[in-house]
């Protein structure tokens, strides 16, 4: 029931030969996401995500920085800090080592939030309409 949050095969940055120069979990004056403290089985302390929250900032060798959010509502777990020492490991190993964040979903919402995900099969058939449209 946990959620792992991953960069899709299809961001750009893992596309289009860049390099990863930085990674922050900053998300403003007042929240880091490295400030994230769970404990105990109910995981208290961990801070509460939305579909929009903003997980992190990512920025390449080309000065682009892009937003990486949660996607999910749930409970924030961990966040991968061996990123941040070494952030090749995101376009190296980017469904394994060099996942993001790991974020616990409510248990009623967990059903819901599986059933909306895509198969395999459905999400590279949204990838290759992109390609299609975009050539």
């Amino acid at each position: 029931r946990i959620c792992v949050i991953t960069l899709a095969e299809a961001h750009p940055l893992l596309q289009n030969g860049k390099t990863i120069t930085s990674i922050n979990y900053q998300i403003s004056a007042n929240c880091s996401r490295l400030q994230n403290k769970v404990s105990g089985k109910s995981k208290r302390g961990a801070q509460f995500l939305t579909e929009l929250a903003p997980l992190c900032r990512i920025t390449s060798s080309d000065g682009e920085e892009y937003t990486i959010y949660s996607c999910i509502r749930g409970r924030l777990i961990e966040v991968n800090e061996n990123i941040l020492s070494n952030p090749a490991i995101l376009q190296e190993k980017p469904l394994t080592e060099g996942y993001i964040a790991v974020v616990l979903p409510k248990f009623e919402e967990s059903k819901s939030v599986t059933q909306g995900l895509l198969t395999q099969e459905e999400y590279e058939e949204v990838l290759l309409k992109r390609r299609n449209s975009s050539s």
